[in-house]
């Protein structure tokens, strides 16, 4: 991810907090006319800003994540599926209504287990960097993703 401007809004805030089902009333600033924080997983809403990110619906394509193809056809034998294993978030400050957040991302560890059933899983951290106008840290986030292969006995 590379977002060079992403404005955090009120309504935003409200919509995404009621969109993940959290009332609390810290996250209604644009009907109580008081400063708005955000939930503390509002940060994904960068996706939004960055053209290229892979969970942001494009027209035609398929929906991100429905394991389709870009030919509508699911992959042939399910190796190198990737899923989200884990999120975490390191909380510099919270992220308040009319910050101006720019994201990079880095790479983080990568490391490897063998599965029950056979096959490999790869474990690789992605580290995501939000910082504000200032250039100062906000939030430090780093998601887990884990890939598997398979590996096939003589037997078949």
């Amino acid at each position: 991810m590379a977002v060079e401007r992403f404005p955090v809004e009120g309504g935003h805030i409200m919509m995404f907090a009621r969109a993940v089902g959290d009332p609390h009333p810290a996250y209604h600033g644009a009907i109580t006319g008081t400063p708005a924080i955000a939930p503390p997983t509002f940060v994904w809403a960068a996706d939004h800003y960055d053209p290229d990110s892979a969970v942001r619906p494009k027209p035609d394509e398929p929906w991100p994540g429905s394991g389709a193809t870009h030919s509508g056809a699911p992959p042939a034998d399910g190796a190198g599926l990737g899923l989200h294993a884990e999120q975490r978030y390191e909380y510099h400050r919270p992220v308040r209504e009319g910050d101006v957040l720019s994201a990079v991302d880095r790479p983080g560890r990568t490391w490897r287990k063998e599965g029950r059933r056979g096959g490999a899983l790869t474990f690789t951290e992605k580290i995501t960097e939000y910082r504000d106008q200032e250039g100062e840290p906000v939030v430090t986030a780093t998601m887990v993703t884990v890939t598997t292969s398979t590996t096939v006995g003589a037997g078949g």
